[in-house]
């Protein structure tokens, strides 16, 4: 009996691999955190909209390894620095050859084996240098925000400051947990920095003091151009008037001098 090796098809070549751009899951496990998701992109793109190489996305599948489609993440929040900043599909390590600097992880019980075991791991192996998770809904962390370092390789967690913030050296930031928010603080600018929400709203109240501002100066300038007007009107009555007697007084004196 003759036996014959099966012809396997060639390995597909690199350009050829398909990188899915979703998996069909929900992008967040429940409002609250897909809110907090969605501020925390807002905030962050508004903070850095100045610089065009600081990419900032969320819920984007990020592939670390060429060639194989399973080699994937999609962090929650992540922050890029040193690459364009524009829009993407999916992110490829190997083509864009800088890996994101921060991840934030919006964790709750369903998700916490995953973040505190395989994300922290790949995270650390890929070389993210700060790692922050925030439980919203306090399910497990205590303290609800959580925050790790790259030193030497390994992630060492951060020591909260007095005021229990976490301190990001990449982002120049400061994190405060309240509640259900995470929130920014800019120790620079001295700042908190506005959710999108909140920005909008400053946005149109600005928009609305502008308006009335820009009312107010017009109705100044119609009531300047009235008064002008009148006081040319009362001028010009007056020179009339001034000319007019200046007439009857030249009248009387011809008539005097007649006499």
């Amino acid at each position: 009996m003759v036996t014959t090796t099966p012809t396997l098809p060639p390995a597909p070549a690199a350009a050829d691999v398909y990188y899915p751009e979703s998996d069909g899951q929900p992008v967040a496990e429940t409002d609250v955190h897909r809110t907090l998701m969605f501020e925390l992109i807002g905030m962050l793109q508004a903070f850095f909209r100045a610089d065009p190489h600081v990419y900032i996305s969320g819920n984007l599948f990020v592939y670390y390894q060429e060639g194989d489609p399973r080699q994937v993440v999609a962090p929650d929040v992540f922050v890029v620095q040193g690459v364009r900043n524009q829009p993407r599909r999916i992110y490829k390590l190997w083509e864009e050859g800088v890996v994101p600097a921060v991840v934030f992880e919006l964790t709750s019980r369903s998700t916490r084996r995953e973040d505190l075991r395989s994300k922290y791991d790949l995270y650390e192996r890929l070389g993210v240098r700060e790692y922050f998770l925030f439980d919203p809904l306090g399910e497990y962390l205590r303290p609800p925000c959580q925050g790790y370092r790259l030193q030497q390789g390994r992630y060492r967690p951060l020591a909260p400051a007095e005021d229990g913030s976490l301190g990001s050296a990449a982002l120049g930031l400061a994190l405060h947990g309240r509640g259900t928010q995470l929130r920014l603080y800019d120790p620079a600018g001295q700042r908190w920095l506005p959710t999108p929400q909140e920005e909008t709203a400053a946005r149109r109240v600005a928009e609305e003091r502008a308006s009335v501002e820009a009312e107010a100066r017009r109705v100044a300038e119609e009531r300047a151009t009235v008064e002008a007007g009148a006081r040319q009107a009362a001028e010009s009555r007056m020179a009339a008037a001034e000319a007019e007697l200046a007439r009857l007084r030249a009248l009387l004196s011809d008539r005097g001098q007649a006499s």
